[in-house]
């Protein structure tokens, strides 16, 4: 058998010819002619391979391939993976602006998980992964990404899918059991709340050593809550106050005497402090929440029409504006309603996912057949321009997906 060293220089080697594709030399052709015109027999072989190079030049040169190299990438050898996975390669990608944010959709079968990603206006399935249980899993998951990891947590398993190895792996599971609770990523760890009836602890899950801690405990314990974050802050935004009847509530749940909060609890990760909670004006029931573009937005409902708001997540204020009222960390401001087709109309069995994709937000809206419309309906929210557009609707098999964005 071949030694570990000589599979990594046959690997490097057959990737060398794919740097040389990628990055032709236009001089090549002229060395070559040289070369046969003028041999130098005594000339030892160079026995330089792309292995040998060190890490940081190596990062380089691996960080200037396009996308669609990336998958095989991590396959070469264990240095190449491990570099793959370093937040160096991240921040070089970052910096040459090849990194894409996108959507990611992932749909349960009986028996597997199956991915989509949005792509150039087009949805593309990108993974297909055999597991025992999905639908149990997705039904009470949350997902959350770190770059281009996501993380599927459920309530007893959570799994990883890593976008540009095209791979799946375990994690560890959170200690304690939760359902419909709010998880978000901050400053690459994974941070979870409400759910659990048992305990009002906030977990935090570090990737790098597979482990959950509790880091604090939440001042409300909620149930159906949604996790968002931005600037360093945790969001545990909506949701049941746990000790209501779920069962006998939610149909209920956008009427006034339902126990439905529409209010936030805002969770200072670096400093480990909670900040004042706060309420979206007019109240309602949250159904969707995400952070981009310097704002958390929230869509409330209110039985028969929704609401459409932003809220500043920016802390630390612009010092060279002279207008009044902007750059406000927590101020509300009600923006357009998403525009809903005539024949879909607000109740329990609409399902909403909102995505932010940089200075853009996309709403999946998940629900059963309604006088006739069938499709998987996606609407596109400009965060500069204001305005709602149409976007590609889902494919059937992902009409109820969990959905997340990702950078990839």
């Amino acid at each position: 058998m071949r030694s570990e060293r000589e599979k990594e220089s046959c690997n490097s080697r057959h990737f060398s010819w794919l740097m040389k594709s990628c990055f032709p030399n236009p001089n090549d052709t002229v060395a070559n002619l040289s070369s046969h015109s003028h041999p130098h027999p005594n000339s030892p072989a160079p026995a330089t391979t792309i292995s040998s190079l060190p890490d940081d030049i190596l990062l380089d040169c691996l960080s200037r391939l396009p996308p669609s190299s990336l998958p095989a990438l991590s396959l070469v050898c264990h240095r190449w993976s491990r570099l793959l996975r370093s937040p160096d390669f991240s921040h070089l990608r970052r910096r040459r602006h090849p990194l894409r944010h996108t959507a990611v959709a992932i749909a349960a079968t009986a028996h597997a998980l199956s991915a989509a990603t949005l792509l150039d206006g087009a949805w593309h399935p990108s993974l297909f992964f055999p597991f025992h249980h999905a639908l149990a899993l997705l039904a009470h998951a949350r997902l959350a990404a770190i770059g281009p990891r996501i993380y599927l947590v459920g309530s007893t398993a959570t799994l990883q899918y890593d976008a540009w190895a095209a791979a799946v792996s375990a994690r560890a599971a959170m200690p304690f059991p939760r359902k419909k609770f709010a998880l978000a990523s901050v400053a690459g760890k994974l941070y979870v709340a409400g759910g659990a009836a048992r305990t009002a602890a906030v977990e935090e899950f570090d990737p790098e050593t597979d482990a959950w801690r509790v880091v604090a405990h939440a001042p409300k314990r909620r149930y159906g809550c949604i996790g968002a974050s931005f600037d360093g802050v945790f969001y545990i935004i909506g949701g049941l106050r746990i000790g209501a009847l779920e069962q006998s509530v939610f149909p209920r749940a956008c009427d006034g005497h339902a126990a439905y909060a529409s209010s936030m609890d805002l969770f200072d990760v670096e400093a480990r402090a909670w900040l004042r909670s706060r309420a979206v004006p007019g109240g309602g029931c949250v159904v969707a929440a995400c952070a981009t573009a310097g704002h958390v937005y929230v869509l409330t409902s209110h039985a028969v029409e929704l609401s459409f708001w932003s809220f500043h997540a920016r802390r630390k204020c612009n010092s060279n504006s002279n207008t009044n009222n902007v750059n406000v960390f927590g101020e509300w401001c009600r923006i357009k309603s998403p525009p809903l087709p005539a024949q879909v109309r607000v109740d329990t069995r609409m399902r909403f996912s909102l995505v932010g994709i940089g200075d853009k937000l996309v709403l999946f809206q998940n629900f059963n057949e309604v006088r006739g419309l069938k499709k998987g309906l996606v609407l596109v929210y400009d965060c500069v321009a204001g305005e709602w557009g149409r976007g590609v609707d889902l494919p059937e098999v992902y009409r109820r997906a969990a959905y997340v964005g990702v950078e990839c």
